[in-house]
């Protein structure tokens, strides 16, 4: 089969992935069709599969990449400091980072229940690293005297749980500036770990 005009492996990939990106986003990943990514992109439906084995390959890569670039932006953050400071460090990056990406950060919590079982686990291996990235600062300021917290690891998914929460409500020219809501989010990190 030929190529559709105008088609070019170095954009029509990212743009396969654009569109399914927004179409899982806006109508659930069970609700479109390898078709319907074809469409949005201009090409036909037979042609992503020069791109991606399947639909479920689809989101998996949507996923990791999410997943990878997030601990990727981590990990190039130097935080110098006490635990509190890269606690506060980590409260306004995770807020920070995923405001930026509302799609992506949808499609990483929502859609995990589509994920076949070899998928699902590639996926808990990454967001695992990062949970285990906020769950050392914990350890580390328990450890120091700097925190109170009686269970670190409840107390990581109860941070991210509430961190994530600012994407559902917080939209650009509101009440508050997002440095503002980072601020507000810290102090109620800050007064959770009894520091």
């Amino acid at each position: 089969m030929a190529r559709t005009q105008g088609s070019h492996s170095g954009i029509t990939g990212p743009r396969i992935r654009e569109a399914a990106l927004q179409l899982f986003a806006q109508h659930g990943y069970a609700a479109v069709s390898m078709r319907q990514i074809a469409k949005e992109v201009g090409v036909q439906a037979g042609a992503l599969y020069n791109y991606t084995p399947d639909k479920q390959s689809l989101l998996f890569r949507l996923m990791e990449s999410h997943m990878r670039e997030l601990l990727a932006a981590w990990g190039d953050l130097v935080v110098e400091g006490d635990a509190a400071v890269q606690l506060e460090a980590f409260v306004k990056f995770h807020i920070r980072f995923h405001m930026q990406r509302p799609d992506e950060v949808f499609i990483a919590y929502m859609e995990l229940r589509n994920l076949n079982e070899e998928n699902f686990a590639g996926i808990e291996v990454l967001r695992r690293s990062y949970e285990d990235a906020l769950e050392q600062i914990l350890k580390d300021g328990v450890a120091s005297g700097c925190f109170r917290i009686p269970d670190t690891k409840i107390a990581t998914l109860a941070v991210i749980a509430m961190l994530n929460g600012v994407m559902t409500w917080y939209r650009s020219g509101g009440r508050l500036s997002l440095e503002e809501v980072e601020g507000v989010y810290w102090e109620m990190v800050r007064n959770a770990v009894g520091a």
